[in-house]
């Protein structure tokens, strides 16, 4: 049978069937999440598990996502944990619900890497000198919307599809011989004429998909996220992840 103490909801086993049961894997995975947020967000041990999933929904997306679910098993943990029996488990969760809040506990306390799952390691990098011209042929021949501009060895933009086709717009609108535009202006010049810089950041490969779709939630103009060594705009690019990506990344979670 399995003995569960009040004060810190440390338990002993007497066997390994118990250590198995649904219960005892249930109370393992809140554990898990307990530890995880409190060592990510650095959330004082005075505080609840439910203040603290409510605190943290503001701050990562798949507690935001499973907030509810969170409150209720953490409702359930309690009735597991907190009995006035000693020697007797009076709930034991269905193992649906243990197998999706295991999976919450997996994203929370070893989150993939955006890195190695879902970033497009091929990038392709242009100078700040490259006439628009060779920069939209890059992108029709390459298949590509984004492409960095750097200018010798630090980042100074990404060269967006959707921000160049309004470029050439305005170009036109200002009776600009299209041609000559697209053969005289570089890319540089664009990108220091550009005056929404919100619409990429650079981060370290360090960072996990949920981070990634947390930068896209904050941040409604955020079109690209250039993944680096170390986060800076000295390094070369590792990966590239797009907007376009989103999809992607919550199949990526539902699945993990």
């Amino acid at each position: 049978m399995v003995k569960y103490s009040r004060g810190n909801s440390m338990y002993m086993t007497k066997s390994n069937e118990d250590e198995n049961s649904n219960a005892m894997r249930f109370i393992t995975a809140y554990n898990t999440i307990d530890n995880a947020l409190r060592s990510i967000y650095n959330f004082k041990r005075s505080m609840t598990y439910a203040d603290m999933i409510r605190r943290a929904s503001n701050l990562n997306y798949v507690v935001r996502k499973y907030e509810d679910k969170l409150i209720d098993y953490g409702r359930l943990r309690n009735a597991i944990v907190h009995s006035s029996y000693e020697d007797v488990v009076i709930a034991e969760p269905h193992i649906d619900v243990l197998e999706e809040f295991e999976k919450i506990a997996a994203l929370l306390s070893t989150p993939p890497k955006a890195i190695s799952t879902i970033a497009t390691r091929d990038v392709i990098t242009l100078q700040a000198n490259t006439p628009v011209r060779e920069v939209l042929k890059t992108m029709s021949k390459r298949g590509y919307k984004n492409i960095p501009i750097y200018e010798d060895d630090a980042l100074i933009g990404v060269a967006n599809a959707g921000k160049l086709a309004e470029t050439l717009g305005s170009a036109l609108l200002a009776c600009e011989n299209l041609q000559d535009f697209v053969d005289e202006t570089s890319i540089g010049d664009i990108l220091m004429q550009t005056v929404d810089e919100n619409y990429y950041v650079i981060t370290n490969s360090k960072v996990t998909i949920e981070q990634i779709m947390e930068l896209f939630n904050t941040n409604r103009k955020l079109l690209v996220i250039l993944i680096t060594q170390n986060g800076n705009n000295l390094d070369k690019p590792l990966g590239i992840i797009t907007v376009g990506d989103v999809v992607d990344m919550n199949k990526i979670l539902d699945l993990y």
